[in-house]
């Protein structure tokens, strides 16, 4: 596999991508419990494993964006805004807020609750323990550090949209990311009324404009000298995958963004006759037909998946040290 150089050392994240959806979608008939032995046996199997995480996986963890959980602690901007727009965590990002002021209140809150508060959660850590025996690397569009909270080695993980603790020059001035853990307790620690004191609004250190969230939305997304060392590390574990039993586990992936893992993970299988593929994912668990056997689709509860192949390995390998 070949990646074009965009400048040395890196690589050109656009060879990744791939839009090229599969005809013959199916969702597989197969009993649950089927599904669980099989993928249990090629990750146990497997020379080497590639995730691939969306949204799906960290809802599934238990970071929704909706119901209970956004009404709870938000529940000062649904009032303040209107239920009629803040609907979700998701949705609320979108909102014109008036001002830098009330922008930051928002995000400030919403960076807590979602990347900085809560801890490794078992559905992550579950899948550390599934893995960390094998060599592999994690390709995820979320942006809420589970990955690293779980464990995994932070020179295997390629975050490609961003990272919720981390802001950006607005207009993208300049190619650098800036931490902002310390800033967002303070924002919220003096946030009143949905918003922040105005000597708490961050500026661009280059332009004097404008900050943002460090979040794929625009085309001045921030690539930094770490996000392209990281797109680099991944074109490696490509290459070195090739003529591997390799497993691509993908986890909570949809229609939304497929051309980042969904759709390129297919091609892989394509290219790769020793390739196979775990896709978890609630309500569209559809896998090519012509994949055959080298495709597991397995839909509903995905932390109760993970639990159940993780339960599965982790016996064989006490039976395998009871009898060696």
């Amino acid at each position: 596999m070949f990646f074009k150089r965009i400048r040395k050392g890196h690589v050109d994240w656009q060879q990744f991508l791939c839009g090229i959806p599969a005809e013959d979608y199916i969702f597989q008939k197969d009993a649950y419990e089927d599904q669980i032995k099989k993928s249990a046996e090629l990750i146990k199997n497997a020379d080497a494993i590639l995730l691939g995480a969306g949204a799906g996986a960290s809802a599934a963890a238990g970071l929704t964006y909706g119901g209970k959980r956004f009404t709870d602690h938000f529940s000062e901007f649904i009032e303040k805004y209107g239920s009629r727009y803040m609907t979700d965590m998701y949705a609320a990002g979108f909102y014109p807020f008036p001002s830098e002021e009330a922008k930051w209140g928002y995000w400030s809150k919403h960076a807590l609750i979602n990347r900085f508060d809560p801890p490794a959660l078992p559905l992550y850590t579950q899948l550390y323990d599934l893995v960390k025996e094998k060599e592999y690397f994690v390709l995820t569009t979320n942006v809420d550090h589970q990955f690293y909270k779980a464990g995994f080695d932070s020179d295997r993980i390629f975050a490609t949209q961003g990272d919720y603790g981390r802001i950006q020059c607005q207009r993208g001035c300049h190619a650098k990311t800036y931490d902002a853990e310390e800033l967002f307790r303070r924002m919220d620690t003096a946030r009143e009324n949905c918003q922040i004191p105005s000597r708490l609004v961050p500026s661009c250190p280059v332009c004097g404009g404008k900050m943002a969230m460090h979040l794929r939305c625009d085309n001045y997304f921030v690539e930094d000298e770490q996000w392209h060392e990281a797109a680099d590390r991944y074109a490696e574990f490509l290459e070195h995958l090739r003529g591997k039993n390799a497993v691509l586990l993908e986890l909570g992936v949809g229609f939304n963004t497929p051309i980042i893992i969904r759709f390129p993970f297919e091609k892989l299988i394509r290219d790769n006759l020793s390739y196979s593929l775990i896709r978890l994912n609630r309500n569209e668990a559809v896998v090519p037909e012509c994949f055959g056997k080298r495709a597991i689709g397995i839909g509903g509860d995905m932390a109760e998946a993970i639990r159940d192949i993780r339960g599965l390995v982790y016996d064989a390998e006490r039976k395998k040290k009871l009898f060696n």
